[in-house]
């Protein structure tokens, strides 16, 4: 009973972003690719192939976190903001299976965009004769969809306290901040100030360490850059973990909201 209910949130979730134009950002990434693979040669004559490597995988992950904070911060707030949220919870449904519900949801949407973009792109690969390994896209791609689902997650936690614009910043602060976050501590460690390292490697603690889901350049530039196999489990072990705690905390506040 309670996977059904959830199944139910998630399809639903699903069906509506799906229809909500997310999929026009599948033909508008094909038109750009197209575009570039026809300028390239006359701008960046001799490094087009690589360019045009980066460039692709750079804009699966840069649309798939657009619709992963835009859409995710909207997720519970928009229930809350139009009060339909009232008519769900009065339903034989727990706030836990609502929460859950949603990201599978959107977490299913952007799984979905990342592999139709993925196709798209290795398709253009091949027709225009750029070697490439395909394993070191394709694993790439797979851990695109774990930040995706963490980046949800942060955005649903956003989402459930505060008003959508403010959820949106903060969850693009976190974004880029767990981007940095190894650079932070490094830059801590030259400070040699003690105040500065605690402070750093506090962050580094909290903030996720999303350059651990970060395969984009092993991709383009070569197998030899991809970590090893203990390495690369750890990695997604540790963005399931991270999802899943904050999953915990969106449920813990969104239970403790009064409407």
């Amino acid at each position: 009973m309670v996977l059904s209910r959830v199944a139910v949130i998630a399809r639903t979730v699903f069906l509506e972003v799906i229809r909500d134009r997310i999929l026009y950002l599948v033909a508008l990434f094909a038109l750009v690719m197209v575009i570039a693979r026809v300028l390239l040669p006359d701008i960046a004559a001799g490094a087009e192939n690589k360019i045009l490597l980066d460039l692709g995988l750079a804009a699966i992950h840069l649309l798939s976190v657009i619709v992963a904070v835009f859409v995710g911060t909207g997720l519970i707030n928009k229930e809350i903001e139009k009060r339909t949220v009232l008519v769900l919870i009065a339903k034989p449904v727990s706030r836990a299976e609502f929460i859950i519900g949603k990201h599978l949801g959107l977490t299913a949407v952007l799984a979905v965009l990342i592999a139709a973009l993925g196709l798209i792109f290795v398709v253009l690969l091949g027709a225009s004769g750029v070697p490439f390994s395909l394993s070191s896209i394709g694993l790439a791609l797979a851990f695109m969809i774990l930040e995706a689902a963490l980046l949800v997650a942060v955005a649903i936690v956003f989402g459930v306290f505060t008003s959508s614009l403010l959820a949106t910043l903060l969850t693009f602060a976190v974004y880029l901040m767990g981007h940095l976050s190894q650079d932070m501590v490094a830059f801590g460690n030259l400070s040699e100030n003690p105040a500065v390292q605690r402070l750093t490697n506090t962050l580094y603690l909290v903030l996720p360490d999303l350059e651990r889901l970060n395969l984009r350049n092993a991709a383009a530039y070569g197998l030899e850059l991809l970590p090893a196999a203990p390495d690369l489990w750890g990695h997604t072990i540790y963005g399931l973990l991270y999802t899943g705690l904050l999953l915990a905390v969106a449920i813990l506040v969104f239970s403790r909201r009064q409407f």
